[in-house]
């Protein structure tokens, strides 16, 4: 069995299982890809230990900790973390400072014959680590964007290129106004920060001095929002632009949002998907309405509400696709230009998904040679 460790950068590397003892509140407001939440303490016994701590110390704070982990609930605890000793023999527990609820977890099973290490210092330590390295990544690691006009297919083509981090992937968003999923399920920053810190910590690992391939994002992505430092990294780095003509963006936006999106809605919403599929299509489109100007949001909306009634009949995403023409060339693609103008951004390829990516492999070839 290994010994309790402190080496975060392994753990990160080689996707350590790591059993999180902490409340489900604080897991929710950030925990690492690897991590299993199986709480010693649920969120009320959290906050009453707290509250007896501030008032009457630690000794007093542990005694009340003894007295709510009655033998009922210390079995239900013990089998959970006993089962994934048993299915994940490699890994290690962790609660926030690497203290006192993981060295009682720790006890406790050992008290059951069943030797599990923890992780020294816990997760401030690690979060700690991982925003050094994340930081580190964005000084360090060559960024290349894919970039390029709505509808392009920019998320489709990252993912053929061999070596690529998928910011909107991990932030589980499109990245525009339509971009939530069905259930509008998003991690915290947090969660995503610790995400894109622990792939880029892999890529500088695996491919000391090589680039990374990325998407061309805004600061935020949904409710995710970019830490300045790595922000700044993707407005320096080169473009490769992708180049599709307009017919085709315009199928491959009705594949992505509405054919594609589709299923997604009548899994999670049964009988009622058509009302929150239609909720999803008009209410992200409201939200632009300003910026699209009243006539032109009246005239995309009127189509988007006659498209969706023939999509529900017939599956067809034809009808939709005047009310995305009209998006496309008078809102994002003007948008698209004007921010390329403003950033003045270099430019190291221009042109079609196939020579796109033969030309990210030469690239990327390119740089072997000169390392």
């Amino acid at each position: 069995m290994a010994e309790d460790t402190s080496d975060y950068r392994h753990l990160f590397q080689q996707d350590v299982p790591l059993l999180d003892v902490r409340a489900p509140i604080e897991f929710s407001r950030g925990a690492f890809p690897m991590a299993t939440n199986l709480p010693l303490l649920d969120d009320v016994q959290r906050e009453q230990i707290g509250i007896r701590y501030k008032h009457a110390g630690q000794e007093e704070a542990i005694r009340l900790g003894l007295e709510l982990a009655t033998p009922e609930i210390r079995a239900q605890r013990l089998q959970r973390w006993l089962g994934f000793r048993e299915s994940n023999p490699d890994g290690f527990i962790y609660c926030f400072r690497g203290g006192l609820r993981s060295r009682t977890t720790q006890q406790w099973m050992r008290e059951r014959g069943a030797e599990y290490p923890l992780v020294v210092g816990g997760y401030k330590a690690m979060r700690r680590f991982l925003i050094d390295e994340l930081e580190q990544s964005a000084r360090d690691v060559p960024l290349v964007c894919v970039s390029g006009l709505t509808g392009v297919g920019k998320t489709r083509v990252l993912r053929k290129i061999r070596r690529h981090v998928d910011f909107e992937g991990l932030a589980h968003h499109r990245g525009s106004a339509f971009g939530r999923d069905a259930l509008d399920t998003q991690p915290s920053a947090i969660d995503w920060e610790n995400a894109v810190s622990i792939e880029l910590l892999r890529h500088r690992n695996r491919y000391p001095g090589m680039p990374v391939f990325v998407e061309d994002e805004g600061r935020r992505i949904g409710r995710v929002g970019m830490p300045d430092y790595l922000f700044e990294a993707l407005l320096k780095a080169p473009r490769a632009i992708l180049q599709v003509d307009i017919e085709a963006r315009i199928k491959l936006i009705g594949e992505d949002y509405i054919l594609h999106s589709w299923p997604a809605y009548q899994q999670a919403y049964g009988d009622a998907a058509e009302k929150e599929f239609s909720g999803f299509v008009l209410d992200n489109l409201a939200r632009i309405q300003k910026r699209l100007g009243g006539e032109r949001y009246r005239k995309v909306r009127a189509c988007f509400t006659n498209a969706l009634r023939a999509f529900f009949r017939d599956g067809q995403v034809v009808a939709f696709y005047d009310g995305i023409r009209t998006l496309l060339e008078e809102y994002y693609d003007p948008m698209y230009c004007y921010q390329i103008e403003s950033k003045q951004p270099e430019i190291i390829f221009e042109g079609p998904e196939a020579e796109l990516l033969q030309w990210a492999e030469n690239y990327s070839a390119s740089w072997t040679k000169n390392l």
